[in-house]
């Protein structure tokens, strides 16, 4: 992986080496300027293929020979000598706990160790975490929006940006709140739990009751096999004249279909309901399936809805199969799990949460995994300390002013347990205590000094890198997933809310502003 770095890198390593500057220690950071989405936070994702990769990095005989091809010919030998030898063993990487939150200009990580390498690992860390951290954050929101008992499943393979993009959005999605994916080999991969139903393409390849080959089913306790098609077809007469619909509008062929579906999977039939007619022969014909699968002692596990006004339908749906289970003394058919799908987004979910809905399960695929709200978190990686000497890039754009020198980051809490403030001291200074008055600067207030009493000093930085390789066992995804979770559950509602957050603030200690300002007057 160490090739996966931008040209430039290669050129400004070489002129370090020449300079003799190669060794010299060095310190950046890992942030992103504005909360995504136009919202207060971001959770921080990717940290731990980030860490693989440092842990991998070198470059190998054939990439050294193709550096050699691509580098002006003027290159001195012994610069390829140096880069077959070049590892991470000096590399310190201190990070937020992978699945945190955090807030713009904040650190997400910090590494330290020589320049050269320091400098080469930018853009390999940046690609590694700014989709992971943007997807993550995407799938917070849906999950915020959708509530904490609704499933969610990611179905985006097919409108990722390519295989990686794809199993990237399943993984970090999963992180951010998806209970699901679709993408099977996500699910080997990283052990995320895989869902599906059937297909429209499936239903419409079948035309008539005729089709179904496999047509006997045995019952649940055992006994002599029954012919599923038949029981079925019983069972949409009484149904039909229950719902008060013409048996002869229900599509055979679809009822063929999901006959032939339950056939082959009787514990766990489920039914696409939108082929056809939802009312007239989806909903008819899946409870007739359900209802003789249920005389066999077998029970449906669910149907989906994939077009039309989804939350009218769910309640239409979720109207007759209490009535079925109703008339026909089948209590679990009242509580049959509703999912949708269909390009859903977040004004979908908002839509759905206004009118009402009997939804249960919800698929997301192009809007999720695409961010079209946002297609880059913009994370950006910063020298803020050289040889010692702490380092500024001036703009007259503060928001684009880096901060600089070697820092210690806390998140302070108020007698809530709300994060209120995150803080940004230099790594010389006291750790700040509970209960203590501090002095802060509030960045992007003009420098205005305030005061704050903070209940909880939370360190926010761990080290997991140190001397070629991890310095702590990585959590599970799934620890990773509930660690989100809770993290996000910390946030006072006014941060946490999605349209018009109130901004969350970002503050410097008094020794590091005037440390800031110094370096200002200097450079002027």
């Amino acid at each position: 992986m160490a090739p996966l770095t931008d040209f430039y890198h290669l050129t400004m390593a070489y002129g370090h080496w020449r300079a003799g500057r190669h060794r010299v220690p060095a310190a950046a950071e890992l942030f992103f300027r504005r909360g995504p989405f136009r919202g207060a936070f971001a959770l921080g994702a990717g940290l731990a293929e980030g860490l693989r990769c440092l842990r991998a990095f070198r470059f190998s005989a054939a990439d050294v020979a193709y550096l050699r091809s691509i580098l002006p010919s003027t290159t001195e030998e012994a610069f390829f000598d140096y880069l077959a030898t070049l590892d991470t063993s000096e590399v310190t990487v201190s990070a937020v706990p992978e699945g945190s939150v955090v807030f713009a200009r904040v650190p997400f990580l910090q590494v330290r160790g020589p320049l050269l390498v320091v400098q080469l690992l930018e853009t390999t860390l940046l690609c590694l975490v700014n989709y992971a951290s943007l997807v993550a954050t995407n799938a917070s929101r849906f999950r915020l929006l959708a509530g904490p008992d609704v499933k969610l499943v990611e179905m985006g393979l097919r409108r990722a940006q390519g295989p990686d993009g794809a199993l990237s959005a399943s993984k970090y999605s999963y992180i951010g709140g998806f209970d699901y994916t679709s993408n099977v080999l996500a699910g080997k991969l990283y052990g995320i739990p895989v869902r599906g139903t059937i297909a429209h393409s499936f239903i419409m390849s079948f035309t008539s009751l005729e089709e179904v080959q496999l047509r006997k089913l045995p019952p649940l306790a055992g006994g002599e096999p029954v012919d599923l098609p038949a029981l079925a077809e019983s069972w949409l007469q009484r149904v039909c004249e229950l719902l008060q619909t013409p048996p002869e509008k229900a599509n055979r062929g679809e009822l063929a279909a999901f006959t032939s579906y339950a056939i082959t999977f009787p514990r766990n039939f489920q039914g696409l309901l939108d082929t056809y007619c939802v009312r007239r022969s989806g909903l008819p014909n899946f409870c007739a399936v359900a209802l003789a699968l249920h005389q066999l002692g077998y029970q449906a596990i669910g149907v989906r809805l994939d077009s039309g006004d989804l939350a009218q339908q769910s309640k239409e749906v979720r109207r007759v199969l209490r009535a079925c289970g109703a008339h026909f003394q089948v209590p679990w058919f009242e509580t049959i799990p509703i999912a949708v799908s269909n390009d859903i987004s977040e004004q979908s979910l908002e839509e759905f949460s206004r009118e009402g809905s009997e939804i249960d399960m919800i698929g997301v695929g192009t809007n999720l995994v695409t961010c079209p709200l946002q297609p880059s978190l913009g994370c950006i990686y910063k020298l803020v300390e050289v040889n010692g000497s702490p380092c500024l890039k001036l703009t007259e754009d503060e928001e684009k002013m880096t901060i600089p020198g070697s820092k210690t980051i806390y998140r302070l809490y108020d007698a809530a347990g709300h994060p209120f403030m995150d803080l940004m001291a230099l790594e010389e200074e006291p750790l700040p205590s509970a209960g203590q008055e501090l002095v802060v600067r509030v960045l992007g207030t003009l420098g205005e000094a305030r005061k704050v009493v903070p209940t909880t000093v939370e360190p926010l930085h761990r080290t997991y890198f140190r001397d070629g390789q991890m310095c702590e066992p990585l959590p599970s995804l799934l620890e990773v997933k509930n660690h989100a979770q809770a993290s996000l559950s910390l946030l006072n509602p006014a941060h946490r809310r999605l349209h018009e957050p109130q901004p969350y603030p970002v503050a410097v200690s008094e020794r590091l502003h005037r440390l800031l300002a110094e370096l200002r007057q200097a450079s002027q």
